[in-house]
């Protein structure tokens, strides 16, 4: 019996963090960042806005793509009802840290899967709480540079880790990519993520 074609995964990001996770399974990824609006709209609560910029964001590298998998994913950080994305410059990074100062805030990461006209979406959540941030430590990290293109001014998985006091949930929601989901996500847009050799590959389910 011949075996499953595994096939290559469209990974509808341009995120460094999410190459680097999802490279930890082995899997083949072509990189194709999509470019889609992801301004939250009026009203719009915050985890249907990660969802509806996730599902863009694998549209768009499905409709470049439509014999290939796509995955896409939105991280976004909720302050109360407030979504803080990325700074637009480093007064409002600084300003962001000093929101975030002292308090707990929630990280939602959407993820949409789409594969020959399937679609499977799933929402993941993580609490952090953040160390209260004196003035001189928030400007160190701002002028690293870090906080330049980080929602919420901030990378978990960087130097503000030495902001972090806990996360509550899956760590990875708040890195930008969990990967525990993807077997059940690609499962229900008829893909089996299954083990090759040190590897995992996708296959069509049998």
């Amino acid at each position: 019996m011949t075996a499953p074609i595994a096939l290559p995964l469209i990974l509808a990001s341009s995120s460094p963090r999410r190459r680097e996770l999802i490279s930890r399974l082995g899997l083949a990824v072509e990189v194709a960042p999509a470019d889609v609006d992801e301004a939250p709209r009026p009203g719009e609560p915050p985890a249907l806005c990660a969802l509806r910029v996730a599902r863009a964001k694998a549209l768009h590298a499905a409709e470049r793509f439509p014999e290939s998998p796509v995955l896409a994913a939105d991280t976004i950080v909720v302050l109360g009802q407030r979504i803080l994305g990325k700074p637009v410059d480093r007064s409002e990074a600084a300003a962001m840290l000093r929101a975030l100062s002292g308090r707990a805030h929630t990280v939602v990461t959407a993820l949409a899967a789409r594969w020959r006209g399937r679609e499977a979406t799933q929402l993941e959540h993580a609490r952090v709480v953040i160390a209260p941030l004196p003035g001189p430590l928030i400007d160190w990290y701002v002028a690293t540079g870090e906080a330049d293109d980080k929602a919420g001014a901030y990378a978990v998985q960087g130097r503000a880790a030495v902001f972090v006091e806990r996360v509550e949930g899956n760590v990875q929601a708040v890195v930008g990519l969990p990967l525990a989901p993807l077997r059940g996500l690609f499962a229900r847009v008829g893909l089996d993520l299954r083990p090759a050799g040190e590897n995992l590959v996708l296959t069509p389910t049998t």
